[in-house]
């Protein structure tokens, strides 16, 4: 996607390959990435023998569950690509919502990157970036969706589609991601849809004007979550008088 001849993106633009096993459907992106491939391709899986999540923490990937990645190629110039995350977790909260029945519980995004249903994690998205041989930047867009198998031993509380009444399979579930993505995508519209996209997460974010900590490589910090700006920034009122802008970082709130 050149930055000077944008186009939409169309479902018959983006390919899909389904595998049974892979170690890491991100690492599978990324081999493609540097032997050429032009983007716009899914890779999903069955299981994964080395999935991760942020920071190195592993990801559990058990049969049942939806594991799938993006890859795009140069999706934006360097300096708009910081909002490139607010699009994703609005497209996967479409998603997850889509295949709930009625009446269940908020389906919510919990800065910066997980989304929860009634509060608990059901999602993780791990977005990573490399600079290739030939000069291209590829973005792959990890997601992890607990379907009917939730981890042992989380540092947050965790749910699974299941428990709330969805009977969709993961490839159903595919479906809908792969479609809300696309949609997604085009409405941020390589960093210039960023107002809409930024509407779009605040309208499902969790916590705001609540109590939270933030918990940074060397510190805790407390305050009021306050929001996001528009690069993604969470916006952290310490009561100090003034915002406090974090880049990175696990909330916890309460």
């Amino acid at each position: 996607m050149a930055s000077d001849k944008r186009r939409r993106i169309s479902l018959g633009d983006v390919r899909h390959e389904a595998l049974s096993e892979t170690s890491s459907t991100n690492t599978e992106c990324l081999v493609r990435a540097r032997a050429g491939d032009g983007g716009l391709l899914w890779v999903t899986a069955e299981r994964q023998t080395g999935g991760r999540g942020r920071r190195g923490r592993p990801w559990v990937s058990e049969r049942g569950n939806l594991y799938a990645s993006l890859l795009l190629i140069d999706p934006a110039p360097m300096e708009r690509l910081a909002s490139l995350p607010l699009a994703i977790a609005v497209a996967v909260q479409q998603a997850v919502r889509s295949v709930l029945p009625p009446g269940s519980e908020p389906v919510e995004v919990k800065w910066p990157n997980d989304i929860l249903i009634g509060r608990k994690k059901t999602c993780g998205i791990l977005v990573e970036g490399e600079r290739l041989a030939d000069g291209r930047h590829a973005v792959v867009i990890g997601i992890g969706i607990n379907v009917s198998v939730m981890p042992g031993n989380p540092i947050y509380p965790v749910t699974c589609l299941r428990n709330h009444g969805s009977a969709a399979s993961p490839e159903e579930l595919f479906a809908h991601l792969f479609a809300s993505m696309t949609e997604a995508l085009n409405i941020w519209d390589e960093g210039l849809g960023i107002s809409e996209i930024t509407a779009r997460w605040r309208a499902v974010a969790c916590g705001i004007g609540e109590k939270i900590t933030v918990n940074l490589p060397d510190r805790s910090i407390s305050g009021f979550f306050a929001g996001i700006d528009d690069n993604g920034l969470l916006m952290l009122d310490t009561g100090t008088g003034r915002m406090m802008p974090i880049a990175a970082g696990d909330v916890f709130f309460g």
